[in-house]
């Protein structure tokens, strides 16, 4: 065998074929329907199969199981001892645990080959495969115990996530590594911590690469409202709502109208209009309504003011002039000045 680009050194091609081999006509072509090892890519039901027999498909059930206990106890299988170890060793490298899918992927991106690679996960008798549950995704593992253990932190990971929790992939990695214990040294590294995270359903990245509850709109943003709290939060201050347009689009490839963009923005009590079309999040604190909501609500929070105070309180929560403060201060319809120039509410 020689090594492929992905660094295994299986051709699953060459050892399905040579392992199919000890199976009469039938029950071989079973096997490759079965499991799309053919020609043909897609995977064929039991009930299909058994229709193109005439056979029940769990007539076709058995025969899937007798052909794969013959596999293994047959002298083609022995002879493919080293090509097993082989898989054993790669997949142990990739973190003995690991989604159905990602190994697959990691393995060829050829999807006959990964049909390949599937085939002998199964007949296999060192894997061990979990199925899809409401938890995690189907996955593979060589390690039960390993297995178990990182199941068990995933499911202390996530009881500890608020339903809001944006955790950047660093602080993401220490949490996780903080409830597993008893773990090898090898394992611990940031790409087979990556794949673990990987495997639970309830657990999610961005597009950013942050972390959180998968079904929060911070980690699985469906509109674009949360496209633009994810940029506006990755940006960390004020940005105008083109900026937010064009963001958008760059960063999670959609299509964004400006117009649209603003309206959105404007809906969102999320949202905070700072400046001329400049917007923060509310829950960095800042005041919303205009700039004489905030004069009023700083006035009602601290009592009477100079001119010169209010200018300084103002223009923490609004990029605006101050002319726009003093115009707005002015009014005495909503503001008044007393015996000490100091301004209050009227």
């Amino acid at each position: 065998m020689t090594e492929n680009t992905k660094g295994i050194l299986v051709n699953p091609k060459q050892v399905t074929k040579r392992l199919l081999s000890v199976l009469a006509n039938r029950a071989k072509d079973v096997i490759v329907s079965r499991y799309g090892l053919g020609t043909n890519q897609n995977k064929m039901t039991l009930e299909s199969i058994g229709k193109k027999y005439g056979i029940t498909r769990e007539r076709v059930r058995q025969i899937e199981n007798y052909s794969l206990a013959n596999i293994r106890k047959s002298k083609e299988y022995a002879k493919e001892k080293k090509a097993f170890d082989d898989l054993k060793a790669y997949i142990s490298k990739l973190g003995s645990v690991i989604g159905e899918q990602d190994i697959l992927n990691h393995i060829s991106k050829d999807k006959t080959t990964q049909n390949n690679a599937l085939f002998l996960l199964v007949v296999g008798e060192e894997f061990k495969k979990e199925k899809e549950d409401d938890e995690f995704k189907h996955r593979w593992y060589i390690d039960g115990k390993l297995a178990d253990r990182v199941h068990e932190s995933l499911r202390k990971l996530y009881s500890n996530l608020k339903d809001d929790d944006i955790v950047p992939e660093g602080d993401m990695i220490s949490a996780f590594l903080d409830h597993l214990k008893e773990v090898s040294e090898d394992y611990k590294n940031d790409e087979v911590v990556r794949r673990w995270l990987s495997l639970s359903k309830k657990i999610g990245k961005n597009s950013l690469g942050e972390w959180g509850k998968s079904k929060s709109s911070n980690i699985n943003a469906k509109g674009m409202r949360d496209y633009a709290f994810l940029v506006i939060r990755k940006h960390g201050s004020p940005i105008h709502f083109r900026e937010v347009a064009s963001s958008i689009e760059k960063i999670f490839e959609k299509k964004a109208h400006v117009a649209t963009t603003h309206n959105e923005l404007i809906k969102d009590p999320r949202f905070v209009l700072v400046g001329r079309g400049l917007y923060a999040l509310a829950e960095w604190g800042y005041m919303s309504g205009v700039v004489k909501d905030v004069i009023r609500k700083i006035l009602e929070k601290e009592g009477p003011l100079t001119k010169e105070q209010v200018i300084d309180r103002v223009l923490k929560e609004r990029y605006v002039k101050e002319n726009t403060i003093l115009v707005n201060l002015q009014n005495p319809k909503h503001f008044k000045k007393d015996k000490q120039n100091k301004y209050g509410i009227a």
